[in-house]
């Protein structure tokens, strides 16, 4: 009786250990499979994120993902011979992918590609087209008439419109409202040479 009651505890042992040893390989398994989904699930997520960075919502048309590009310009935009001045709280940071910082209004930042001048506008709920400079309170707006024009530079070379401009690193365009004459915009133009474009 003790020796097969022996034999009998010392099978029930080997028996419960094996039982315990495939349990415990069976959860790594499944633990295993569970894991190897998730990583997919976050690799393939991962991969749309940046695919689709630049589909984000508010993105602009048509722009690369955030971190494509950092490019910087130098504006100057004067209003029957005032400068009008972006520094102020609501025209700084407005989006992610162009806009102005750090309490300066002369420097453009651009943080992806194929992001337009017209975007920038948009954002600072300023309504800029090739005859109207129109401000986000709509009480004031400056449009082409037969007394005073609505003038973009860029580079010093007159443009028809910057809406859909992209900037370049280092580009420096103008926007000028009144009747000034080529002396006038000489002298803007200079002014807007003068500015530091700030990285």
């Amino acid at each position: 009786m003790g020796k097969k009651s022996r034999r009998e505890r010392i099978e029930k042992r080997e028996s419960f250990a094996a039982k315990r040893v495939k349990t415990k390989r069976k959860n790594q398994l499944i633990a295993g499979g569970v894991l190897s989904v998730v990583a997919v699930i976050v690799a393939f997520s991962a991969l749309m994120f940046v695919e689709n960075a630049g589909n984000l919502p508010g993105s602009p048309p048509g722009a690369g993902p955030l971190g494509s590009a950092h490019e910087h310009a130098s504006i100057l935009t004067v209003i029957h011979g005032d400068t009008f001045d972006y520094s102020g709280e609501s025209y700084q940071i407005q989006n992610n992918w162009i806009h102005f910082e750090n309490q300066d209004g002369t420097t453009v930042h651009m943080h992806a590609t194929d992001v337009t001048l017209g975007y920038l506008f948009d954002s600072l709920s300023i309504n800029l087209t090739d005859e109207c400079y129109v401000f986000p309170d709509a009480t004031r707006s400056f449009c082409t008439d037969e007394k005073y024009s609505l003038k973009f530079y860029v580079n010093g070379d007159m443009a028809p419109g910057i809406a859909d401009y992209v900037i370049n690193d280092g580009d420096r365009v103008l926007i000028s409202y009144g009747d000034e004459s080529e002396d006038g915009i000489s002298e803007q133009l200079d002014r807007l040479n003068a500015q530091s474009i700030l990285s």
